[in-house]
């Protein structure tokens, strides 16, 4: 489970640290106002940018903590620029290196209790992984993404998929 779990997060956080490089340069390229992307959003009930990148962030640490059952680090949403929401993001990705096998000893088997949304049940850490947290936190990933296209951020499909090694 360490590895179904670690890697995939790492990956996903990656990527996003790099949806925020890309952002940098779009605001430097074309003047652009940087508090009017990080505000951006696909539509008006939907999260912001920035939401989208502190979503990934929180169901990266959180989810971990849920399969493991260890306690993840508070982050208390106050990112206000893209220097501050990479911090947030190499911090999530330092935290989840520290998590072992030992950590995640039956975690695939652990009973977690989910209540979220329209979601009120409880699945075994294995189902939680696969029909919820990974792909909740893609949904952060590629709705982030989604946000710098409409905005013309000169970003692709290979961005989305990172590196192949």
């Amino acid at each position: 489970m360490t590895e179904l779990t670690i890697e995939p997060l790492k990956r996903g956080l990656q990527q996003m640290s790099g949806y925020l490089d890309h952002a940098q340069k779009h605001i430097i390229d074309y003047w652009i106002a940087p508090d009017s992307l990080l505000a951006a959003r696909l539509a008006p009930g939907m999260m912001t940018f920035s939401a989208q990148v502190q979503r990934a962030s929180d169901n990266a640490k959180n989810g971990v903590a849920r399969l493991t059952g260890t306690v993840a680090p508070v982050c208390p949403d106050t990112e206000a620029n893209i220097e501050q929401l990479k911090t947030r993001l190499e911090n999530t990705a330092k935290h989840l290196e520290t998590l072992t096998g030992e950590d995640f000893a039956g975690a695939e088997r652990r009973l977690i209790q989910l209540r979220f949304l329209s979601i009120n049940g409880d699945m075994t850490g294995f189902e939680y992984l696969t029909r919820f947290l990974l792909p909740n936190f893609y949904f952060h990933i590629a709705t982030a993404h989604a946000i710098l296209r409409h905005q013309g951020v000169a970003i692709g499909k290979k961005e989305y998929l990172g590196p192949s090694h």
